[in-house]
């Protein structure tokens, strides 16, 4: 099997960090966004949508979407535990990981896209939108940081896929100038703890 990436895209990067803390070797073949390799033919056969990272296993068949490929992954290898052992864990983390990817990470890709022009040769990008998404994204600091005060990782004592979205996400945001301050401590430890984890290089 093997996954489609792009080294530089946060999306991708989330994969990466996952199979990293479960130890299961990639293959990875870089796919050039800013060139529209993402849009060929060929890619486009594996994800019509023509978002990267996809996964391709023996048989041919693609699963595309970071977290659907995460998902798959969990199945097959359960240890180390990413997305919840018990329902009530399992609930918790999709809860916590869906909120960061709406409210954060996605809201951070929207004002990439529509702030900076990046992939103007392909949409339209509309600079209010992206001031909105960016003030969006900077106010969920506040959320993430009040929850980091009660509770050492997003989902809770243990380490899963919502701190690897948020990490990426974070990380990520930096482009656009969104940035943890002085405002947010519990942010800051929980990042110092997670960006050291060996994974955090994949």
């Amino acid at each position: 099997m093997k996954i489609y990436d792009t080294k530089t895209a946060p999306s991708p990067r989330r994969v990466r960090i996952f199979l990293a803390e479960k130890g299961i070797p990639m293959e990875y073949i870089q796919v050039d966004l800013q060139k529209g390799e993402n849009l060929s033919p060929e890619m486009r056969a594996k994800n019509p949508v023509g978002k990267i990272p996809v996964l391709e296993l023996d048989d041919g068949t693609c699963i595309s979407e970071g977290a659907s490929i995460c998902r798959y992954f969990e199945e097959i290898q359960g240890e180390p535990c990413l997305m919840g052992s018990t329902p009530l864990e399992k609930a918790q983390i999709d809860m916590w990981h869906r909120q960061v990817e709406l409210y954060f990470f996605g809201q951070v890709g929207m004002c990439f896209q529509h702030s900076t022009g990046y992939f103007k040769d392909r949409m339209t990008p509309i600079k209010e939108y992206g001031v909105v998404a960016g003030k969006n994204a900077a106010g969920f600091l506040k959320v993430l940081e009040r929850r980091l005060g009660e509770s050492e990782y997003i989902a809770g004592d243990s380490y899963s896929i919502a701190d690897i979205t948020a990490l990426c996400a974070l990380d990520f945001a930096r482009v656009v100038n969104i940035k943890l301050t002085e405002k947010h401590p519990n942010l800051k430890r929980w990042y110092a703890s997670v960006s050291s984890r060996p994974s955090a290089k994949a």
